[in-house]
């Protein structure tokens, strides 16, 4: 199986058929249609997920600064910019089953996005545009010890799942592998995930979709993200987005706690 398609020849095989066939090559595009049934949140629209306010002893972040701290396009810089939408490879190859245990509950997890157990507080997506990755970043809304326990479970992930087969609602096989990828020395606790999925359709055409997964707490607040694509992955674009994540959200607290 090739290592990966690239996105020059996927955009070329979305063209070549008219983005509207049936056909394997149509599904898997980086955008989906501004129809779309699982729209992400731009820089500048937050995600529909309801907010708690802040408690009086500044245990839960408040609005404001749960937004303030997700990452944006400058932090990364270019070729990175706001999302047009959920990549279609999200419903084309991450909407998938398997009997191997808890690696449907990975699978869920990811195409869900609740990547720490539950439904983030706010979210973002960016796009690459010279890869065709898309990084989604979010800040948790769960308490300290329930993150501990999905990055527990998180780091059971390679050796539970370290390779297993699924298959979407299309009926495509995929072969799925999960390891261990190091994370810069942030926050309290940490996990890092690399998995990739691999399938061949009908008329032979053959993709792999990879994908970082970072989850980080850091004391009282948490984030966690996927960078992914079917073209190169730039993982360099993880550990920045990681660094930068830790980075604000010990700011904000710190600023908070000047301001009371």
């Amino acid at each position: 199986m090739t290592a990966a398609i690239r996105p020059r020849g996927l955009r070329l095989c979305l063209i070549a058929a008219g983005l509207l066939a049936v056909g394997s090559c149509a599904a898997f595009g980086l955008r989906h249609p501004a129809a779309a049934p699982h729209p992400f949140p731009t820089i500048d629209r937050e995600s529909p997920t309801p907010k708690a306010s802040a408690r009086a002893d500044g245990s839960t972040l408040s609005d404001e600064q749960a937004q303030a701290a997700l990452i944006n396009p400058s932090d990364l810089g270019a070729p990175w910019t706001a999302t047009r939408g959920a990549a279609t490879w999200r419903d084309g190859l991450l909407k998938a089953a398997t009997t191997a245990g808890e690696c449907q509950r990975l699978l869920d997890a990811l195409y869900s996005d609740e990547l720490l157990g539950g439904p983030a507080r706010v979210a973002v997506g960016l796009d690459d545009g010279d890869t065709d990755a898309q990084l989604r970043y979010q800040i948790g809304a769960r308490r300290p010890a329930d993150v501990d326990a999905a990055l527990a479970w998180l780091r059971t992930m390679p050796a539970q799942c370290a390779r297993f087969t699924a298959t979407t609602a299309t009926g495509l096989e995929e072969d799925v592998q999960v390891v261990d990828t190091p994370l810069p020395e942030v926050g309290d606790a940490r996990q890092g995930l690399r998995i990739s999925v691999a399938t061949t359709t009908s008329d032979g055409q053959e993709y792999v979709l990879t994908m970082d997964l970072a989850a980080v707490r850091v004391g009282e607040d948490s984030f966690a993200l996927t960078n992914g694509g079917l073209g190169d992955v730039p993982n360099d674009a993880t550990q920045a987005a990681v660094q930068i994540g830790a980075l604000r959200l010990t700011d904000i607290r710190k600023q908070g706690r000047a301001q009371v």
